[in-house]
């Protein structure tokens, strides 16, 4: 089981969960974070004063997807997610030793 974190433009969420819905991924934790990376925030002009706003608003998305389904699920979100620009977000993939479903108990890919 691999957990699939994606950090995207607010605006492009809608596409990524109709992209990942199509691929077949069945459910998605979604936040709201604010960082930056190389796109280093942009200068605004607040009253006559300029400052600059280093943190940019971004979505986080956390999946959870069998092996078999992580490379449809990463071009889903590297399609719908890309605009082009700097700024577009980074996907981050790591392995999970275990889920466990508390409902039921169930663990491994059936807790998925």
């Amino acid at each position: 089981m691999k957990k699939l974190e994606a950090i995207i433009r607010h605006y492009k969420l809608e596409d990524v969960k109709t992209a990942l819905t199509e691929a077949g991924v069945q459910g998605m934790t979604v936040s709201e974070v604010r960082g930056f990376g190389r796109q280093r925030g942009h200068k605004e002009t607040y009253r006559g004063a300029e400052y600059t706003v280093d943190f940019m608003p971004k979505v986080k998305m956390d999946v959870i997807v069998a092996e078999d389904q992580l490379e449809t699920a990463v071009n889903a979100v590297c399609q719908s997610a890309r605009t082009g620009q700097v700024g577009d977000g980074k996907i981050f993939v790591s392995s999970l030793e275990q889920i466990i479903r508390i409902r039921t108990g169930e663990s491994g890919a059936e807790a998925i």
